[in-house]
Order: C-alpha cells, then sequence, then structure tokens
C-alpha cells in the first residue's frame, strides 16, 4: 500500500501506523480496533489518542446534553441504551449543510453540530478523482438524510411516521401508528420534536466544496444524479476557489454568492412557515 501511494505523490514515513475505529455516534464514543497489535514503540502515540477520543467525546456529549432538559452528558449514553427511551439522541436533527474543504476552513467556526465535514483539499486531487467520490457518494448520503428530516418536519402528517410509542414494525420497509391504517416511512415526532417546538429547521443542504466551478461541471455533467440534485434545487452548491465564492443556479450557470444577505435571511425565514409537530 505504501508503494502504491507514493507512487501517487503520497509518501507514507515508515513509521507510522494506521488503527481502525468506529465512531458510536449516540454516545460520540470512538472504539479503537486491534490497538494491541500497535508496536511498543507506538505506545505512548496510542494512549495519547485515546485520551484525545475520551476527552473529544465527552465535550461533544456535554453540548449534546445542552439540548435535554435537566439532562447530564452521562444521561445521554443511558439514553442510548434504554430501548424504552423515545428520545434518545437528536444527533442528526438540526444538519443544514455539508463542507469538503481543508479541516483549516472550519476549525475555528463553532458549527453547532448542524454540519457534516468532510476533509478536501483540490491540490492533491489534480485528476479530480477524489471530488467525484464526495459528490457522488457522501454528498448523496447527506442529502438522503437532510430530505427525510425537512420532508417530516415540513408535513409531518403526510411524510412522518406518528407518536413513536405506538409503532407497530411491518417487515424492513416502514411501521404502522398502531395496528392499521397507511405505511409510514418517515421520521416519528419524537425524532424531530421535544413535544412542544421542532428541533429540526427545515432547510434544504448547503453543499460547500472548495474546488473550482470548472471541476465541480465537470462531475455534475458525468453524473445524473448529482445534476438532478441541482437542477431540481434539491441542494444548493457552492464553490469556493480563486478567493471567490460562487452559486450554482439551476439552470447551470454560476453566480455570486453573498450569505447573510437580506434575500437569503427572507429565504430562511419563510421556511419557518411550516406546520409543528406536536
Amino acid at each position: 500500500m505504501r508503494r502504491g501511494l507514493a507512487a501517487r505523490g503520497i509518501p507514507i514515513p515508515d513509521d507510522v501506523r494506521f488503527v481502525g475505529g468506529v465512531h458510536v455516534t449516540t454516545t460520540d464514543e470512538v472504539r479503537l480496533f486491534d490497538d494491541s497489535q500497535v508496536a511498543e514503540t507506538h505506545a505512548d502515540d496510542l494512549r495519547s489518542l485515546g485520551s484525545s477520543l475520551t476527552r473529544a467525546a465527552a465535550a461533544v456529549r456535554a453540548e449534546r446534553a445542552a439540548g435535554f432538559e435537566d439532562e447530564t452528558p452521562e444521561g445521554l449514553i443511558r439514553r442510548s441504551r434504554d430501548w424504552s427511551e423515545v428520545r434518545p439522541e437528536w444527533g442528526l436533527a438540526g444538519n443544514a449543510a455539508f463542507v469538503a474543504a481543508p479541516r483549516s476552513r472550519t476549525r475555528s467556526i463553532d458549527l453547532g453540530g448542524r454540519v457534516f465535514l468532510h476533509s478536501y483539499d483540490a491540490r492533491h486531487d489534480t485528476e479530480g478523482k477524489t471530488l467525484e467520490l464526495i459528490l457522488t457518494a457522501p454528498v448523496v448520503v447527506a442529502h438522503w438524510i437532510n430530505l427525510q428530516y425537512f420532508a417530516s418536519v415540513t408535513d409531518p402528517l403526510a411524510f412522518g411516521s406518528g407518536d413513536k410509542t405506538l409503532h407497530n414494525v411491518i417487515g424492513r420497509f416502514g411501521v404502522l401508528e398502531g395496528n392499521t391504517g397507511d405505511l409510514r416511512t418517515g421520521l416519528a415526532l419524537q425524532s424531530v420534536s421535544d413535544g412542544n417546538r421542532p428541533r429540526h429547521l427545515p432547510l434544504r443542504l448547503l453543499v460547500i466544496v472548495e474546488a473550482t466551478p470548472e471541476a465541480l461541471d465537470r462531475v455534475i455533467a458525468r453524473h445524473p444524479i448529482v445534476r438532478d440534485l441541482v437542477s431540481g434545487d434539491w441542494i444548493t452548491l457552492v464553490s469556493i476557489a480563486d478567493q471567490r465564492t460562487l452559486r450554482r443556479t439551476a439552470d447551470g450557470q454560476w453566480g455570486a454568492e453573498t450569505f447573510g444577505s437580506d434575500e437569503a435571511i427572507d429565504h430562511h425565514r419563510s421556511s419557518r412557515r411550516v406546520s409543528q409537530p406536536a
């Protein structure tokens, strides 16, 4: 693997070791695999990494706990393991944007847990293959998530799935609310509401990519699924390149984007005028 990456201009030093892991999204723990197989020469590095991951998980749980009334960070762990808990966590509620750029772009910004972050540096992607993968895979998945929340909050009766405490699972494709009625396929009220107010603001996904409009257009031209998302205004695509911020319109043009403009604020406010889940 090292030889293959080196041939592509990505040299990996001989003393670098890779350790796999999994992020448990309900508790924000990161569990490392096969850490016992790491050489003793890297034991201090592994312990340091473990400590950093533990502190990061605790910090994120503290932020999430603030969204629950009288909840503690430790309580979120209990919620995630309690099958009778109808509101275990709101980890994806509030999702609003997707950013593919070097981490330095967002490192100093508090995004409030509302943005999907994907590290991407166009300088190391001269052929645009990584950009193509990002737009056709994680961006599409982020859109699925965003649209499900959008629809379930905008019209919970038509697109949501009702009260979670009444659900009966049908196969692996939907639920009934109670023992009869229409198949419900959206999110439960408890996933998008705390009982008094929505926990998700219905906004279509904003996708910000640090790449040139020309590079983005090449991917859009090759992939109908991405083209449909952009041309149908299902996502808002923004390019950051050459100290310019440009937004792609549905007709394929690129124009200057002014975040925080009166027009953008009015659009944001109008999006709040939706039916409210009980």
